[in-house]
């Protein structure tokens, strides 16, 4: 039951059922219907859109799960100069479907427990998870892309950038060495 390409994700489904005829769901979420995560970037255009695939099956031991792939746009805030930084998030995850915390706790480490109601999924609450944790912690641009890198360069004393870090042979405690050998 593949989507067409640029239709909408669903925003609710039964994930059991889906997973017990291994249902392959393509679609787009949009952006600013993602609350949490239009807070935490710079910005999302009004017709950004993430784009998303999910495959819904079941293991050997009859564990539903969840497969899937994202990518999306966005513009986040780059920390060296504060200013707008275009970056495509991508994120690949395999869940497993779970109704409890009891049951998330059988599934195996490769799979992150996704919580549905029993016959109710939001797929879109799904997906703004999996952008959340896939956002970076301190997004910069490449160092000579970046609007600062002029500003920092200038900062820099003369060679200071050139010099290599200590050698790793160089031990800043050795002087305390010969403390140990001499007597008082």
């Amino acid at each position: 039951m593949p989507k067409a390409p640029n239709a909408e994700l669903p925003k609710s489904v039964d994930p059991f059922k889906l997973a017990e005829q291994s249902v392959v769901l393509e679609g787009e979420v949009p952006l600013s219907a993602l609350s949490r995560f239009r807070d935490a970037v710079h910005s999302v255009g009004d017709d950004s859109s993430c784009r998303v695939s999910l495959s819904f099956s079941q293991d050997p031991e009859r564990r539903r799960m969840v497969t899937g792939e994202l990518e999306a746009p966005v513009v986040l805030e780059c920390q060296r100069c504060m200013g707008p930084m275009p970056y495509t998030l991508v994120s690949r995850f395999n869940l497993g479907l779970v109704t409890s915390d009891a049951q998330a706790q059988q599934l195996p480490k490769e799979l992150e427990p996704f919580l549905t109601e029993d016959f109710s999924a939001d797929l879109w609450s799904m997906t703004e998870d999996e952008l959340l944790l896939v956002l970076p912690p301190f997004p910069l641009h490449e160092r000579d892309e970046c609007p600062a890198t002029e500003t920092l360069e200038a900062l820099e004393p003369e060679g200071v950038a050139d010099e290599p870090e200590q050698k790793s042979g160089d031990n800043p405690f050795s002087v305390l060495a010969d403390f140990k050998t001499k007597k008082h």
